[in-house]
């Protein structure tokens, strides 16, 4: 994984949630999981558009900030699932902001997201 060089400045809240779920798929690999898709291949279908090396280096994110946990049975073949921690279900809150903001103002945008005139 890939370790910066120089040292975050997280001062202010928003660069802390920001460094913890800002990409582009961590809000939604979240929102899934909350749905109750708990498999990587079955997250990966659910949030389509993204291969399945990015989700899992999506995920290993999210559990390294302790969002999410990974359980894994003692199966063959192996079988993981993913499950939101207490630290992670306290996030919703913002994920559900955004998906109200993001569906109020649907119609403003096209879909590249550039502003309607």
């Amino acid at each position: 994984m890939y370790e910066r060089k120089t040292p975050d400045h997280l001062e202010c809240g928003i660069k802390v949630t920001a460094k913890v779920i800002g990409s582009k798929w961590k809000p939604c690999i979240i929102d899934a999981i909350t749905r109750g898709v708990h498999r990587p291949g079955a997250l990966q279908r659910e949030v389509g558009l993204t291969s399945r090396r990015v989700i899992q280096l999506q995920l290993k994110e999210l559990e390294m900030h302790g969002i999410v946990e990974k359980q894994v049975f003692p199966v063959l073949p192996q079988k993981v699932e993913y499950h939101l921690t207490p630290l992670g279900q306290s996030i919703l809150d913002v994920l559900n902001a955004m998906n109200t903001w993001g569906e109020a103002n649907r119609e403003r945008y096209s879909g590249e997201l550039e502003p309607a005139s």
